[in-house]
């Protein structure tokens, strides 16, 4: 538990170095980094770079982390992270799911979505090669290496399916990430302390995490439970891919503002909340 505590402050504390850097001196031209929120007031997307920077910092120096998952969680949100600020910072804007993106690529149309989903997927499966797994067969192996990348992949977009409103996304992940945290999990504690720290800026309304930061969030999120045994892997990603797939035809956002207790949730810690007409749930 004291390596998970140890990770959760490193995660904290350099994340909100980070972020302070970053809004101090954004890279390039700052105008490239902002967008217009759900009320058309305009946020920080440096939000999620910061996210990135302070997990990974912290997983890489956290105590008691194996060389292997150590590793791998680097690369993962590494990996995670630069695709979605790719898609931040190159996409046309257009929501159009992930059904979308791949039926435009077989059109002959390659969006910076199709880029990121596709990318993300082989990042889940080296990130699950790089962590090993303990079956004792290469068929366990093997196995063990598709349910854990495709907990790595799946997680990070159902992550970045939640960044629509101030503090949602981050809020998903904090509670997704503190049973591991509570584990003694540095993998998982690292983004949870990251996401903590971040939080006010998001309900704030002053930044927000983009694909960059949810992305990263959500594949660190789904790596960190590579130490789970099997069933209970596939019981996570079954639970992933379910929602994954409810997205491209039910709204988050009106589910949410339907069920009285996650409305709760959703507008703990927010502004006043605004007619919801907002973009569908979708990226």
């Amino acid at each position: 538990m004291r390596k998970a505590v140890a990770g959760a402050v490193l995660g904290a504390v350099a994340a909100q170095a980070a972020y302070s850097a970053l809004i101090r001196r954004p890279p390039r031209d700052e105008k490239l980094w902002l967008r217009t929120n759900h009320r058309g007031e305009p946020v920080t997307l440096l939000e999620g770079p910061a996210l990135v920077a302070g997990a990974v910092a912290a997983v890489a120096v956290a105590p008691g982390v194996p060389a292997r998952m150590r590793a791998a969680a680097i690369f993962a949100g590494s990996a995670a992270g630069a695709l979605g600020a790719y898609d931040d910072l190159a996409g046309s804007g257009d929501s159009r799911g992930f059904k979308g993106h791949l039926s435009a690529l077989a059109g002959g149309e390659v969006t910076t979505g199709a880029v990121k989903i596709l990318g993300i997927g082989a990042a889940g499966l080296v990130a699950a090669a790089l962590a090993g797994t303990r079956a004792r067969s290469l068929r366990g192996a093997l196995l063990d290496t598709l349910i854990n990348g495709a907990l790595v992949a799946g997680s990070a977009n159902l992550l970045n399916l939640f960044d629509l409103r101030p503090g949602r996304a981050i809020k998903v992940g904090v509670l997704a990430g503190l049973p591991g945290t509570l584990g003694g999990s540095a993998v998982a504690a690292a983004p949870f302390g990251a996401a903590v720290a971040l939080l006010p800026e998001d309900l704030g309304e002053r930044a927000m995490l983009g694909d960059a930061g949810a992305n990263a969030l959500g594949a660190l999120l789904g790596l960190s439970a590579a130490g789970l045994n099997r069933p209970a892997r596939l019981g996570l990603l079954a639970g992933v891919t379910a929602l994954n797939a409810a997205s491209e035809v039910v709204s988050f956002t009106k589910v949410i503002q339907a069920t009285p207790p996650l409305r709760w949730l959703d507008q703990l810690g927010r502004r006043p909340a605004v007619p919801e007409a907002g973009p569908a749930d979708t990226e």
